[in-house]
């Protein structure tokens, strides 16, 4: 296969990457319902979807497309985000050991132990995938969202999709046409995640100075950015995460994937 190549300018991907907005509100039909995607878009966007770096060659995520109105409606109630009923497409992405593991058994092999390292390699390859389905998406004319919020129905979410062991959600993903202005997002800045040779912990001013840089992510209305207050509530104590901790660790113990000796 002749591989065609296409070279873009530095100002060109600086330009596609800052026009990245997460949106949650999408364009929908007349009555309210999902607004299909070309179904030439779709294919691109699966295809690239698959064209994902892998470890090993083993593709160790899977995809479930959640098409059914029903289903939507629960998925976004166990996910407490409303955009997965409207998004033109909504997806549950998971890292998935299942499928090498039914390849060695078809095979005549056995298959290994090795939860952490399914972990590993399944999370990394489940974003890769991801984050191809939604640069492709973009690349169309597209914005989507991904959805943390999997892990507040985690045990129900594998339910109501019928997953195995071996399969374990890592996040839900949305795409469709904007319906909303979504506003740029700032980032940290480059010297804290960018490390030359070795790791650099950043001195209390840089953190200081990161903080004032990323306070407009965390406004809401009238309510001036205060990105430690949003972090509190996520990664402080009492916070969001402490709150989801239980439920991944009771996930990953029912889907065999808990590496841990309780």
């Amino acid at each position: 296969m002749t591989v065609a190549t296409k070279t873009y300018t530095p100002a060109e991907v600086t330009a596609f990457y800052d026009a990245h907005r997460t949106v949650r509100q999408y364009q929908t039909t007349a009555d309210g319902s999902p607004l299909p995607l070309p179904a030439d878009h779709l294919e691109a966007i699966l295809h690239a979807t698959q064209r994902a770096p892998t470890d090993a060659t083993a593709q160790l995520y899977s995809l479930i497309r959640i098409t059914r109105p029903e289903l939507r409606a629960r998925m976004a109630e166990l996910t407490t985000n409303a955009h997965i009923a409207t998004a033109s497409e909504a997806f549950v992405v998971c890292a998935d050991v299942r499928r090498v593991e039914r390849v060695l058994q078809v095979s005549g092999k056995q298959a290994g132990q090795w939860p952490a390292i399914a972990i590993h390699f399944g999370i990394g390859d489940a974003v890769m995938a991801g984050t191809n389905l939604l640069t492709a998406a973009e690349m169309l004319g597209y914005q989507g969202c991904w959805i943390g919020g999997v892990l507040n129905g985690l045990d129900a979410i594998i339910d109501e999709l019928g997953l195995p062991q071996g399969v374990l959600p890592f996040a839900a993903l949305t795409i469709g046409t904007p319906a909303e202005n979504a506003p740029y997002r700032p980032r940290v800045p480059r010297p804290l995640v960018i490390h030359t040779d070795t790791y650099h912990d950043g001195s209390d001013e840089e953190i200081r100075e990161a903080v004032q840089v990323m306070n407009p992510i965390a406004a809401r209305g009238d309510q001036p950015g205060d990105w430690a207050r949003l972090l509190t509530m996520y990664f402080g104590q009492g916070g969001g995460m402490e709150a989801r901790e239980p439920g991944l660790v009771a996930a990953l113990k029912k889907q065999g994937l808990w590496a841990g000796n309780e």
